[in-house]
């Protein structure tokens, strides 16, 4: 019997043939907790280089998958309730899904599935994960806290350093 190996070529639907991903995640709905998906909204795309894919997530979960798995690279900026300051920026680099914290806001399940996924499916990129610590959730408020706000230019300048560590 023959074995018949399967290779897997990127989607270039999903990717637009780039190999960076910048992912914002986060409920626009409810204040702090929607600043991955502001981050996203607000960031001058012209500051970055070119080959890079931009998504707002929202709370997109388990229909993110085939943007996440057909890049190389992959930088998440998500709110997190984990204690420290508020507008506190943590740059984490989860292989797991164990090895995000337990304390990401409202969708956390969702990321972490789609992580559990990707590695069992043997797909999983590299992952960069800029968190944002937060103190709370705000139903139907689309504004962020002075501290919070002030972290999204913050969380440009680290990632664009991180894109230029990457490519170089």
């Amino acid at each position: 019997m023959q074995e018949e190996v399967m290779t897997r070529e990127l989607d270039a639907f999903h990717s637009d043939g780039n190999e960076i991903l910048v992912l914002g995640i986060g409920n626009y709905l409810m204040g702090d907790e929607g600043v991955g998906v502001q981050f996203i909204n607000r960031i001058d795309k012209s500051k970055f280089p070119e080959g890079i894919s931009f998504i707002d997530g929202g709370t997109g979960g388990f229909t993110l998958i085939p943007y996440i798995e057909n890049h190389k690279k992959v930088i998440i900026v998500d709110a997190t309730m984990d204690g420290k300051e508020e507008g506190t920026i943590t740059l984490l680099k989860p292989r797991f899904s164990d090895d995000f914290p337990i304390s990401l806001s409202g969708h956390n399940f969702g990321l972490k599935d789609m992580v559990d996924i990707l590695s069992m499916m043997d797909t999983m990129p590299e992952i960069y994960l800029y968190t944002i610590t937060i103190s709370k959730m705000e139903p139907m408020c689309m504004t962020l806290s002075s501290k919070v706000d002030a972290a999204i230019e913050k969380v440009t300048t680290q990632i664009l350093q991180q894109i230029e560590k990457i490519k170089n």
